[in-house]
């Protein structure tokens, strides 16, 4: 299976299950092309035709000949067709598939070794997009204890099996509205994890407004990564995030967050941990979210993520496959924007830019994505354990509690058997090895089944997939 897409100048060629990426020639280009388009008027599969993907193919027939001699010279023709067989024989160009029976993630077991610890079911900002029903979860308000958040620990090192590397993200609502809790939690699992043989890595998820000299000491101290949200531009920022008392909230963050990344900059040189990023939302009111980019960049931010809105179709702000051209254009235009950074010795990480062309982590994770409701579960102030975070207050996804004497995950095979193998719509698309069948969440709350692709969270991601490849070669080729 193959793709080919144009980035920029560039002739891109994806050999989806080697992995290779190819940047070539228009002749070469156009002769794969045609043999692309000969395919699939034969294939039945429509999602395969929409993502341009080839499973078997037949190389220049003399139809193709015949219609591209008109544009190339015999030579240039033969070249192309002698660098293609080139690429086919050394296995970067229509490589097979492997056996799915061998790659399946099927029956490998739950092994928890991911949490999201709610420490907070309550928040100081009333976010309108917030999906989380601003801090609530659509239930009542409220702090975990201490005690609950210990027994999760327990839960998450006793789950773990032979996992050694485990991770656990405070969230919310605002972690920082219980910061005393959340000091008390990582000391403890510090202290607990030698015990096991097992290491954790913390992370938090905070909006800023409760930042200050003590929380950032003892977050740059103790955190291996730090998500810091806003959206970008004050009006941007402002229309969507605001406090309880319905003031934007650009103005009260901005200096803290700022100071923020400064601190952890600096305590990086002095062996803390350097990740961190900045992660915004855009919406239907702000669809030319390249500015937002550029605006976070410009305030020294290195490290940023800016996510499409996935909400009710019913909501003012919320994007729909109408948007999607726009949406595209827009990602190419960041991808120019990140080029030109880079030219200018200010380099910028957009987080949905970033892509292993290695093909990253081993078959089994790409295959199951995020590991929801196998490997990663979250936590509430009361103990309840759901799949996920986005599952919480769904008494259908309720897995269990931590209070009660003994765990088993019911869902864990439902769960088990969403991979990109069993997903008809994912099985002949190009980019299941990278975005690994998309989120579940999304598919069961706006497409009523976990085993469709929310159509799209798909495409938006197919783009910008082809944006980070394209950047890859660019960057190679210069």
């Amino acid at each position: 299976m193959i793709h080919l897409y144009r980035f920029q100048d560039l002739n891109i060629v994806l050999d989806v299950n080697s992995g290779a990426v190819h940047a070539v020639s228009d002749s070469v280009f156009d002769i794969l092309s045609l043999s692309y388009e000969r395919t699939a008027s034969r294939s039945s599969d429509s999602h395969a035709d929409e993502t341009k993907g080839v499973a078997a193919i037949t190389v220049m027939t003399d139809e193709d000949v015949s219609v591209l001699s008109a544009k190339y010279p015999a030579e240039t023709l033969a070249e192309a067709r002698v660098e293609i067989d080139g690429l086919i024989a050394e296995g970067t160009l229509f490589a097979p598939e492997e056996d799915l029976g061998e790659i399946s993630p099927e029956g490998r077991g739950a092994v928890i070794k991911a949490m999201c610890l709610h420490v907070a079911h309550d928040c100081n900002m009333r976010c309108a997009y917030c999906f989380a029903d601003t801090g609530g979860f659509a239930g009542a308000r409220g702090l975990m204890p201490f005690e609950t958040g210990r027994r999760a620990i327990d839960f998450l090192l006793d789950q773990s099996g032979t996992r050694r590397n485990l991770e656990l993200d405070f969230f919310g609502g605002e972690p920082l509205m219980n910061f005393d809790v959340v000091k008390a939690l990582v000391l403890y699992g510090r202290e607990h994890e030698n015990k096991y043989g097992k290491h954790i890595r913390f992370t938090l998820t905070t909006n800023g407004l409760l930042l200050d000299d003590e929380k950032t000491d003892f977050i740059n101290e103790h955190m291996d990564n730090v998500i810091l949200s806003i959206d970008g531009r004050p009006e941007v920022n402002d229309h969507m995030r605001r406090t309880v008392s319905g003031e934007g909230t650009y103005a009260h963050i901005i200096d803290k967050l700022s100071r923020f990344v400064e601190s952890r900059k600096a305590g990086a040189q002095n062996g803390g941990s350097p990740l961190y990023y900045v992660r915004g939302t855009y919406t239907a009111f702000n669809k030319d979210f390249a500015e937002d980019v550029r605006h976070l960049a410009s305030l020294g931010f290195e490290n940023i993520s800016v996510e499409p809105a996935v909400t009710a179709a019913d909501e003012p702000w919320a994007l729909s496959e109408r948007d999607l051209p726009e949406l595209y254009a827009e990602y190419d235009r960041l991808a120019g924007l990140i080029l030109e950074s880079e030219t200018a010795g200010n380099p910028v990480s957009f987080f949905h830019f970033k892509v292993d062309l290695d093909q990253g982590p081993c078959v089994f994770k790409r295959a199951s994505g995020c590991g929801a409701g196998t490997a990663y579960v979250a936590v509430t102030p009361e103990g309840d354990i759901y799949p996920c975070h986005q599952f919480v207050g769904e008494s259908l996804y309720k897995l269990g509690n931590i209070y009660a004497a003994s765990f088993e995950n019911r869902l864990a095979g439902t769960f088990e058997k969403a991979h990109i193998f069993s997903k008809a719509e994912c099985r002949g698309c190009w980019a299941k090895y990278y975005c690994s069948g998309g989120c579940h969440a999304a598919a069961v709350h706006f497409e009523g089944d976990i085993m469709k692709p929310h159509r799209l969270s798909c495409a938006l991601e197919k783009k910008r997939l082809e944006c980070a490849i394209g950047l890859v070669a660019k960057r190679a080729l210069t």
